[in-house]
């Protein structure tokens, strides 16, 4: 244990369940110092829209006495673990960010993701940020304010799933779930320092289904690659209310981290062929994928081959958001985000042809990337092609393009195609901002991701992805 933080706070899920079954550290003690986290720090930052102080503090005593009797509930037991606002959970509103939402209605029902958690005595000490209706790759929101970047708080932390990154790379409880549409995992991720990973889709059960249909997913948040495997392992488990869902794994995902990266093919893709890249962020994905051929991948610099797919995101995703608000009464739409009002327009004006040629594109990409993979077992990229720039705005000050999909090129493709993909760190930049690593496998090969990206945290010490919640407390 000499190698542990000494505060609790900034221990990895892994740590505790170690410390837990040797009876060192208690559920209690825990989640404590994960509470007072979030007193010290969340008033700054805005990760959390509810904490359940006395609620987590319950569960973790329950947590204690199974685990004193020798009979945890499963792999998160007593891990103080935060809930994105887009989740449904039992006892807490989910708002979604959003003021046209009424809180005082029913909430009683886990979505399968707060379920499996609950199941496996994770301890939920509250929910955290997103846009409204998680539509961008931002977290502000009319309903809860702007979420910030906990290395510079004048920046932005990403989104959608911003909340969940500033928590976990802060201390403010090493587990977190997210959601990805468009990069909404990996994109706070990249930008807060922390691991987020986007399962093959259907891999984590979703209800209800999310307006965005088959683009969106949800996954993991953590400090650390073994975390990530450690919850996954929780959040696939099965539900029948989700009718796309793949069969659950057959294995413990954890069990197969070692496998390296030794004799896989890698293509190294540093633009896409059609991206600007920030210096600074295009020299650590460069320095990363060094980092993977001395550990023996074969790695090649070679480029999907595709042109960029906006368009077709674009009319699906917009599609979705109108969907999504199609029932609420013209009077309330000055309640909405203006930018997700200005989509929903867009969405609303187009036709059942439009999204048929979209999903047209989307199965060709699909089929060029399952090609693309027979050639190469993983594909590496940035994650983002900039640092994170100013908090509260969609798009960084003087952009060519006022949405977020204009400086997220490297993550919504692989939503339209479905594939796994992790961002790990990678380094910072020269004002001590986060640069992400994205790495993409085929359909499927969830575990040869997450694999990889531990290989690489494994071998670049030196970017400690556990102990990022160290580093962002000034």
């Amino acid at each position: 244990m000499n190698d542990r933080p000494d505060d609790l706070a900034d221990w990895t899920a892994t740590e505790l369940i170690a410390a837990y079954a040797e009876r060192a550290v208690s559920p209690v003690e825990a989640t404590e110092a994960v509470l007072a986290r979030i007193a010290d720090r969340d008033r700054e930052l805005n990760a959390f829209c509810l904490v359940d102080a006395d609620g987590a503090v319950d569960a973790a005593r329950r947590s204690e006495q199974r685990w004193r009797a020798g009979e945890p509930a499963g792999p998160v037991d007593g891990v103080p673990t935060s809930i994105k606002d887009l989740f449904l959970t039992r006892g807490w509103p989910t708002l979604r960010g959003s003021r046209t939402i009424d809180p005082d209605q029913p909430w009683a029902e886990d979505a399968p993701a707060v379920a499996r958690l609950r199941e496996a005595g994770a301890v939920l000490v509250g929910k955290t940020t997103t846009p409204e209706l998680g539509w961008k790759g931002i977290t502000d929101s009319p309903l809860t304010g702007v979420t910030r970047n906990p290395w510079d708080p004048s920046r932005t932390s990403g989104g959608s799933s911003g909340g969940a990154a500033v928590a976990v790379a802060t201390g403010m409880g090493p587990l977190a779930t997210g959601t990805d549409g468009g990069g909404s995992i990996r994109i706070p991720a990249g930008f807060c320092g922390i691991v987020g990973f986007k399962p093959t889709y259907g891999r984590v059960p979703l209800y209800p289904a999310s307006p965005f249909g088959t683009l969106s997913h949800a996954g993991p948040m953590t400090r650390s690659v073994e975390d990530a495997a450690l919850m996954l392992d929780v959040l696939s488990g099965p539900d029948a209310r989700d009718w796309s869902a793949l069969a659950p794994p057959t294995e413990s995902i954890r069990d197969h981290l070692g496998s390296g990266v030794a004799g896989l093919r890698v293509a190294f893709s540093p633009a896409l062929g059609y991206v600007d890249v920030d210096p600074e962020v295009a020299a650590a994905a460069r320095a990363a994928v060094d980092v993977l051929a001395g550990l023996g991948a074969e790695v090649t610099e070679a480029d999907p081959g595709f042109s960029d797919p906006l368009s077709a995101y674009h009319v699906l995703w917009f599609s979705g958001a109108a969907k999504a608000l199609e029932g609420l009464p013209h009077d309330r739409w000055e309640l909405l985000d203006p930018g997700l009002r200005e989509v929903v327009e867009v969405g609303r004006t187009l036709s059942a042809l439009d999204y048929l040629e979209a999903t047209a594109q989307r199965m060709a990409l699909g089929c060029a990337m399952g090609q693309f993979h027979e050639r190469f077992d993983l594909l590496v990229t940035p994650t983002l092609p900039i640092p994170a720039f100013a908090a509260g705005v969609e798009a960084p000050p003087g952009w060519p393009a006022p949405r977020w999909t204009s400086w997220t090129p490297f993550t919504y493709p692989f939503n339209l195609t479905q594939q796994p993909a992790v961002s790990v760190p990678c380094g910072r930049t020269a004002s001590g901002l986060p640069i992400g690593l994205q790495i993409v496998g085929p359909r499927h090969a969830d575990v040869r991701v997450l694999a990889a990206a531990k290989a690489y945290q494994d071998a670049s010490a030196g970017q400690v992805i556990g102990r990022a919640a160290a580093g962002a407390r000034r």
